[in-house]
């Protein structure tokens, strides 16, 4: 999740395939789209040229002779190889698709495959997608993140230190309603020398102690600029991440107890639990959350699907939403198995009396088919990306109202509207 800037067009493509005449023939279309190419049949030759000078996009073959895309994938994974990635392959599109999962979840970030024999004029359409924004990658980075470059030694610790933190602030939709009715917060960090940090380059590893003064940040943070949208008419729910370890410290529940605000019109609180932390320790989240709900604090299950928890434990979760992890949302229009298991999981939220929430919905037809399948809110670049809390009052307060009756969502590109007709 985050406001990402446009990457620019790619410049540079590595390609690695056993088959010479092939891999000639993507350099050289390569070529024609205005991008400096190389062709390699041999993966150490490739991966040795990659962390030399890490390109703009690789274009990588399932089978390599003794070899294959799985081993460079874990390679590329280990060089934190920041670019863009193309499968192609002679194999089935389902085979094709089980290859991207592989790659997204060792946190490349993947563009659609491709199946032999490509046309041109698909290669040529896959490339300039790896100039739009997109977003949030498979593992959070942004195109403009740090990769690649030398990145701070305890940027966290040193942005607490010297108060470089800001929270900004992503719109959630009611695809009921259309209208805004929250938000989720998220950390950033105004660096001097680097200028905004993302998250993937600003946070440390998961169980890092600095995950608590961070957290306390956050909540204290949010509960003021809650104050401060309400001031302007949006007494909105915000929402906010939460690590277990974080939750389940000694002090957390009286901190939110003393942070929340006593304003009337106060909705409460959502803490975003991860699902593979939430299923971690489910006895001591299930009493911490039915704790925090006397203070009208409620639990969201974060990421859902990226654990693959099973439904038996999935009921014992102290849930009130269920927020769909982004790479099953992408493409579910087109895709009828995402668009099965999108059904599936508006369904279980819907019985055990949660709410079904969407994350990363980048496309019209994305969310067209999450409205007809139920989903209850949605978030991600269709409508906005983060922004700074000022920022994020006026995009509600400013913007076009869209619809008809009481709809207060703002015209976000024309994106709800679209949905309504």
């Amino acid at each position: 999740m985050g406001e990402f800037q446009h990457p620019g067009p790619p410049r540079t493509a590595l390609v690695l395939d056993d088959e010479v005449q092939i891999g000639n023939f993507v350099c050289k279309a390569l070529t024609s789209f205005g991008l400096a190419a190389r062709h390699f049949s041999d993966p150490l030759q490739f991966l040795l040229e990659v962390k030399r000078a890490p390109p703009d996009i690789l274009i990588l073959d399932l089978v390599l002779g003794r070899s294959d895309a799985v081993d460079v994938i874990r390679k590329l994974e280990f060089l934190k190889f920041a670019g863009r990635v193309i499968l192609i392959s002679g194999h089935d599109q389902a085979t094709l698709r089980e290859f991207e999962q592989v790659g997204r979840a060792r946190g490349l970030r993947m563009l659609p495959s491709l199946h032999k024999p490509f046309r041109t004029a698909e290669f040529r359409a896959v490339i300039q997608s790896a100039a739009k924004p997109d977003g949030v990658a498979a593992d959070g980075k942004p195109p403009n993140s740090l990769s690649g470059v030398v990145k701070p030694e305890n940027i966290l610790e040193e942005a607490l230190d010297n108060e470089w933190l800001e929270v900004w602030y992503q719109p959630k939709i009611d695809l009921r309603l259309l209208c805004v009715c929250g938000a989720e917060a998220l950390v950033r960090a105004q660096h001097p020398k680097h200028g905004v940090v993302e998250p993937a380059d600003l946070l440390p590893p998961p169980g890092d102690p600095l995950y608590k003064p961070l957290t306390l940040f956050v909540v204290e943070r949010v509960m003021a600029d809650w104050l401060k949208f309400a001031e302007k008419g949006h007494p909105l729910k915000l929402s906010v991440n939460v690590p277990a370890s974080v939750l389940g410290a000694a002090g957390f529940v009286d901190f939110i107890r003393n942070a929340r605000p006593s304003h009337p019109k106060f909705p409460g609180l959502i803490i975003e639990v991860t699902e593979d932390e939430a299923i971690r320790d489910m006895a001591w989240i299930y009493e911490v959350a039915t704790q925090l709900r006397l203070y009208n604090v409620s639990i969201s299950v974060d990421d859902f699907g990226s654990a693959y928890a099973s439904l038996s434990r999935i009921k014992d979760l102290p849930y009130r939403e269920i927020k769909l992890d982004r790479g099953f949302v992408a493409n579910c229009a087109i895709d009828s198995l995402k668009r099965g298991l999108c059904q599936t999981v508006a369904e279980l939220a819907h019985c055990f009396g949660a709410s079904a929430c969407a994350e990363g919905v980048e496309t019209l037809e994305d969310l067209r088919c999450l409205v007809d399948l139920g989903f209850d809110a949605a978030q991600g670049i269709v409508f906005a990306r983060p922004m700074p809390a000022n920022h994020f009052v006026e995009f509600i307060t400013t913007q076009q109202n869209v619809g008809a009756g009481n709809s207060h969502l703002p015209d976000t590109g024309g994106a709800l509207r679209s949905v309504r007709t």
